[in-house]
This record gives structure tokens, C-alpha cells and sequence, in this order.
């Protein structure tokens, strides 16, 4: 059963939540602020994060960038009651997976929430490795490394390099990089720009001039193996 943890101030907003997930399936516990979510992910991690953006004391930003540097991996969808897009990119910028804008369908959310948890538990296919250069994936290990590093890739940012590892040279738009990787029909679509920024500050030497996830201008992107 998979742990969620939800971090939202608001407990009107939290009640309903936690009332979906768990009738979902989901082990769920519900925190209001921002320490108590830091003081909660310590003493036991969980499988993915529920994470309001206003939250006292430590904000949702903060909570984030904290809980990247030691859980890499786990999973965080932020939600927000802020509309300007700045605001909502600022999220996946220090390490969000995705964003929910209130006021928000319940039911989106905990699809969302499978969604991520199912790619995160997804079986691999037996041939587990793709390599671009000094760039390895282990898809069996859901690890990636660079010249036998291993980099701290979030969930989406891991499973947007294995699709263009697996698909190189093919030219893909943001609309089927969200299809294909977030596996949504719909959604913002800066969230793939974003999550590629980031993966090119990961993985290239310079990511202001990338060399491996190239932009092709007026398709997306493309992953050049050197």
C-alpha cells in the first residue's frame, strides 16, 4: 500500500484529500505546515508527496528544495492556489514532479497521483540500459548515472531521459513528451520545459549550449547521442 504524505495547511482541503486517497488505496497521514512535513519525510520516507506551495513558517519552495537534497527520487506534486504562471513554474523548478492549481478536482489529483506512482513501480523491459556517451540509464535500477556518478534525477526528470534515450534523433513536441512520459492528455505544457531545463543542467556540459537534448525550433526537442 503505497504511503502518501500530505502537507497542506488548509483542513477543509486536506480532509478531502486524504478522504480520496485512502479510499483509493493509499496509506495516507496529513501534516499542516511546513517543518512538521520535513520533521514527517525524516522519520519515514514516503512513496509520494502531496505538497501545498503557502504553507507557515516553511513554505512549500523551501520544503521542497530541502526534502530534493536527500530524497532525489520521491516523488512531489505541488498544489497552489496562485494562478501567474511564475509561480506555478517556480515549483517544478526546485524539484516539483507536477503541480495541481486550486481549486482542483480530487479525483484529478489522485489520478495524477497513480499515474506518477505506477511509472515509479513500472516493470522494465529486459533490456535495461541505455547509454548516450558517458550517460547510462539502468531502467530495471531506475538509476542513472554520468562517467560512473550517479545523478540526482527526480522521477520525471529520470523517465524523460529514458524516452529520448530510447527514441534518439527523433524530434518530439512538448504535447507528445506529456503524452509519452507524464502519460496525460492535457495539462500545461511548460511543465515538460521546465523539466527539461533542469535535466540539461544535469546532464550537459553546458546547458546554456546542449549538445544531447537539443531544441528543435518550432517542433521540441531531440536527443543527439554523441
Amino acid at each position: 500500500m503505497p504511503y502518501v504524505l500530505v502537507v497542506d495547511d488548509d483542513d477543509t482541503v486536506a480532509s478531502v484529500v486524504v478522504s480520496y486517497l485512502q479510499r483509493a488505496g493509499h496509506d495516507t497521514e496529513r501534516v499542516g505546515d511546513g517543518q512538521s512535513a520535513l520533521d514527517a519525510v525524516a522519520k519515514r520516507a514516503p512513496d509520494l508527496m502531496v505538497l501545498d506551495l503557502m504553507l507557515p513558517e516553511v513554505d512549500g519552495l523551501e520544503v521542497c528544495q530541502r526534502v530534493r537534497k536527500t530524497h532525489a527520487d520521491l516523488p512531489i506534486i505541488m498544489l497552489t492556489a496562485l494562478s501567474e504562471a511564475e509561480d506555478r513554474i517556480a515549483g517544478l523548478e526546485v524539484g516539483a514532479d507536477d503541480y495541481v492549481t486550486k481549486p482542483f478536482s480530487p479525483r484529478e489529483l489522485v489520478l495524477r497521483i497513480d499515474s506518477v506512482l505506477r511509472r515509479f513501480a513500472m516493470t522494465p523491459q529486459p533490456a535495461a540500459h541505455l547509454v548516450a556517451g558517458s550517460i547510462v540509464v539502468d531502467t530495471a535500477a531506475r538509476r542513472a548515472t554520468r562517467d560512473g556518478a550517479e545523478l540526482a534525477l527526480t522521477v520525471r526528470e529520470l523517465d524523460l531521459l529514458a524516452f529520448l534515450l530510447a527514441h534518439p534523433g527523433t524530434a518530439f513536441n512538448r504535447e507528445q513528451l506529456m503524452r509519452e512520459v507524464w502519460g496525460w492528455t492535457f495539462g500545461d505544457q511548460s511543465t515538460v520545459t521546465v523539466h527539461v531545463r533542469r535535466l540539461r543542467e544535469k546532464i550537459e556540459d553546458d546547458p546554456t549550449n546542449p549538445k544531447l537534448i537539443q531544441t528543435v525550433w518550432g517542433i521540441g526537442y531531440r536527443l543527439e547521442l554523441p
